[in-house]
């Protein structure tokens, strides 16, 4: 079955049940073969990611409401039936994709087809995809191999399937790797609907084939190993017990279909994406605030002098209730609002990303360390502004250290700053760690995401309190860096000593951070280290 053939089946199945299959995500740009499979959809209700709440579960028609006296409400698109289609779903807010999840888990859309026209790891939110049977690839479809067909008109009520296929499926669904109980009842519903495309009654080995090949494939995070443990040999019954269905199809048949229809390089994908899953820590991390942003719904909150009470969806929230609140207040006048009416404004920004350097500036290789670090800083400085990266500097020498630079995008400003840097005396390791978290923590409060990197070679020899114990300065050094792991910051620990320091990379575990060993280091090898590591 080739690609194009898939797709083509993906969407008479979906035809065939479009609520139990729920969808599917097209992933492809703009180009023929995506023009030529929307032309093979009927008229569809479109959707955006930028819709709001109102636009999607309808709202009061605020102005008729106050001139009749009677509630008036417009109706939301999600009341409609019909075929939906989002586009851009790679940019699904996750109020959004919450939303339409909720529809789907309750048989309100009679299907949805999301159109994911994103790059590298852009990606339809795994809320949505879990709830859409089918994955479509459109990009490396030859244009020789599109051709149209009109979508069937059948059902699956007449379809009946083996007794044990349910249990077969979740197996195999196990040893992909696939955890979504969702998947093998898609996996069922697809093979009723694929018996009911071929004008059967009963499911065959083809439709379980088909089946797996269209639901399991883009769900695989693993390849299945061949030590399944066999199941015991069954003893024989005393007394013979009612026929009943079973299925016939061999497992490494199953196996087969799904590793055929396995997209290149799926699973490389995935472990990248294992790897970096976790909370977003480069720019653009999003962030929810009260001032300025984009535009989120309202929400009911108690009362705080920092909110910023949205009158309209206030007044919204409120009309429901003027009727019976008469009844209890029938000498007020104007309308009743009550603390548990207010909404406040909501917006949605990007977090600027900030880099906080801790530089070890002791010894007699202090002055080449400084000047990588200078460089370092000039070469980010330089791409701050379409990366909206901030920058600060902090150098540790003697018994101390000290905030050079706060965070800036000012290249000016840094140089001035960069033009002589003290240098010399002990390595106080951990204050540098505690001086950078502190660094870090006062950027997170300002809805900035923090990454610590360090730049030493290591050798700590001064403690907390000024003092020149080696054993007390590495337990210091040891609570800074649980403090920085604690606090969950993003950190890359890059060593610049001659040979890698076997402590240094022990404490880079503790911190939870990258360690880069970098002898002989310059500018640019620093800075394509840490863009290597956050990208």
């Amino acid at each position: 079955m080739t690609p194009w053939d898939r797709a083509r089946t993906a969407l008479s199945l979906l035809a065939i049940d479009p609520v139990g299959l729920g969808g599917i995500v097209v992933r492809g740009r703009v180009g023929p073969a995506r023009d030529a499979f929307m032309r093979m959809i009927p008229d569809t209700i479109k959707l955006h990611p930028a819709m709001t709440n109102d636009a999607l579960d309808g709202s009061i028609d605020l102005t008729t409401t106050l001139n009749t006296g009677k509630v008036t409400t417009h109706a939301g698109l999600l009341a409609q039936d019909g075929l939906f289609t989002l586009a851009m779903a790679e940019r699904t807010p996750p109020y959004l994709a919450a939303r339409l999840g909720m529809a789907l888990d309750a048989g309100g859309l009679q299907g949805l087809i999301a159109m994911d026209e994103g790059i590298d790891d852009e990606t339809t939110p795994a809320t949505l995809t879990d709830r859409l049977a089918f994955y479509v690839p459109l990009d490396d479809i030859a244009l020789t191999d599109l051709h149209a067909a009109p979508l069937p008109h059948t059902n699956t009520t007449a379809v009946t399937a083996p007794d044990d296929l349910a249990a077969q499926l979740v197996t195999l669904a196990a040893r992909f790797g696939i955890t979504s109980l969702r998947a093998p009842i898609f996996a069922l519903r697809c093979a009723k609907a694929h018996a009911s495309l071929m004008h059967r009654t009963c499911v065959t080995d083809d439709d379980i084939a088909a089946a797996v090949a269209l639901t399991y494939a883009h769900r695989a995070t693993q390849l299945p190993n061949d030590d399944t443990p066999q199941p015991p040999p069954e003893q024989p019954a005393e007394q013979s017990a009612p026929e009943t269905q079973t299925s016939e199809i061999p497992d490494d048949m199953l196996l087969d279909a799904v590793m055929s229809a396995l997209p290149a390089g799926l699973l490389d994908q995935l472990s990248a994406s294992t790897a970096k899953a976790g909370r977003g820590a480069g720019s653009g991390r999003k962030i929810t605030g009260n001032r300025r942003g984009r535009p989120l719904p309202a929400r009911n909150v108690a009362a705080r002098p920092s909110d910023r009470i949205d009158l309209m969806a206030t007044l919204r929230g409120a009309i429901a209730w003027q009727t019976i609140r008469r009844i209890s207040q029938p000498d007020r006048q104007g309308p009743i609002i009550r603390p548990s009416d207010l909404r406040a404004k909501r917006y949605q920004d990007l977090s600027d990303r900030v880099l906080v350097f801790a530089v070890d500036a002791s010894g007699s290789a202090a002055l080449a360390r400084l000047n990588e670090a200078k460089g370092a800083i000039e070469i980010l400085l330089s791409e701050a502004y379409s990366r909206r990266d901030h920058v600060a500097l902090i150098a540790f020498r003697g018994t101390d250290a000290d905030v050079l630079l706060p965070p800036t995008r000012s290249l000016v400003q840094t140089k001035r700053r960069l033009a002589s840097l003290p240098g010399g005396g002990g390595t106080p390791l951990a204050a540098g760690l505690v001086s950078a978290l502190q660094t870090a923590h006062a950027a997170a409060k300002r809805g900035q995401t923090p990454t610590v990197v360090v730049l030493t070679d290591g050798r700590s020899n001064i403690a907390l309190d000024g003092s020149p114990n080696r054993a007390q300065a590495a337990a210091d050094a040891t609570r800074a860096a649980q403090d920085i792991a604690t606090a969950g910051f993003d950190a890359i620990m890059i060593d610049t000593g001659q040979r890698p320091d076997q402590s240094l990379h022990q404490l880079a575990r503790t911190m939870g951070a990258h360690y880069v060993p970098l002898p002989r280091a310059d500018a640019k090898r620093v800075s394509a280290a840490i863009h290597q590591i956050q990208a």
